[in-house]
């Protein structure tokens, strides 16, 4: 890191942005993404690099043109999904899948597809995950790309766990758990850990639960890497309201909206389980209100998950 960094500072400005813009993959990979931030906004400000690490370390209002090579501006769409910025991500993507194809590049095209697979999940697209998902998975094993197999993940196991296919989703998780751990890609792996979180709490065992988004929260501060870091926090606030422990629920809930930046999913999650916390509290009227508050953004959502849960909720309150 001392050897890189004197050559960033000794180099001709032009060979320092280059310099800086070839380590991007090796910080993505290794989850160091304050650090990729840092160096690019010295030498690369305003890059599409610089503007990706910039959206995935919390400054979700950064933008950039999508111009340039398709691995550039399909980091900078994936960037902007993970900053909740659905819309401008899916442009991006699409825009880096024509790049790919007019290059022929195999391994971006398993990217976009991995991509667009993610944006099919949040919108309860199925087939499109299946399809999608399944193509981006098969072109990375054939390339023996174990880091663009991790991408396939998310999505692929929330499939499985929507069909009711637990084993699966599990089996996937876990796999991938192991994936992160040996290529040693810790923003990927506090991701899993969350997965497997989730799917502890369609188990019921709490304290499982629990202790998996716990350390995952570690280990997404630890890489600064916000987007995981709310992922695990909703994580143990679904688990503190399911095991009944209503303060600890409303800490996690007040903690994501004073010191986090949230996509319409997750101001669609957060109303709901605070309706169902003054449900549970014996309030009504707020009960009501949250949950009319996440039917409002649901419908804008048009995604039947999410639309399902805050009719259940608006039911159990009324």
């Amino acid at each position: 890191a001392a050897n890189l960094r004197a050559a960033l500072e000794e180099a001709p400005p032009a060979d320092a942005a280059r310099l800086a813009a070839a380590l991007t993959w090796w910080w993505l990979l290794r989850g160091r993404f304050h650090e990729a931030r840092g160096v690019l906004a010295e030498h690369a400000p305003g890059s599409l690099f610089h503007t990706a690490f910039a959206l995935l370390t919390g400054d979700h209002g950064a933008t950039a043109e999508p111009r340039g090579r398709g691995r550039a501006v399909w980091l900078y769409a994936y960037a902007l999904f993970h900053a909740g910025r659905a819309a401008a991500s899916r442009e991006a993507n699409a825009r880096a899948r024509e790049l790919f194809a007019e290059a022929d590049d195999r391994w971006g095209t398993a990217a976009a597809l991995a991509l667009r697979a993610m944006h099919a999940m949040n919108a309860g697209a199925l087939a499109e995950v299946a399809d999608a998902g399944g193509r981006a998975a098969a072109i990375f094993r054939d390339l023996g790309d174990q880091w663009g197999e991790l991408q396939t993940v998310p999505p692929l196991a929330v499939l499985a766990e929507v069909r009711g296919d637990y084993a699966e989703a599990e089996r996937l998780q876990a796999g991938g758990l192991r994936i992160a751990r040996d290529l040693g890609l810790r923003a990927e792996e506090s991701e899993r850990l969350s997965g497997l979180g989730r799917l502890a709490l369609l188990a019921r065992d709490w304290d499982r639960a629990r202790d998996l988004h716990e350390r995952a929260h570690r280990l997404a501060a630890e890489q600064g890497y916000r987007y995981s870091e709310v992922y695990a926090l909703m994580g143990l606030a679904l688990g503190a309201r399911r095991r009944g422990d209503l303060d600890a629920a409303e800490r996690h809930l007040r903690t994501l909206r004073a010191g986090y930046e949230s996509s319409a999913l997750g101001e669609h999650l957060m109303a709901a389980e605070e309706g169902f916390i003054a449900e549970l509290r014996g309030d009504a009227a707020t009960a009501l209100a949250r949950h009319r508050a996440g039917l409002e953004i649901a419908v804008g959502l048009a995604e039947p998950r999410a639309l399902a849960l805050s009719l259940e909720g608006l039911a159990g309150a009324s």
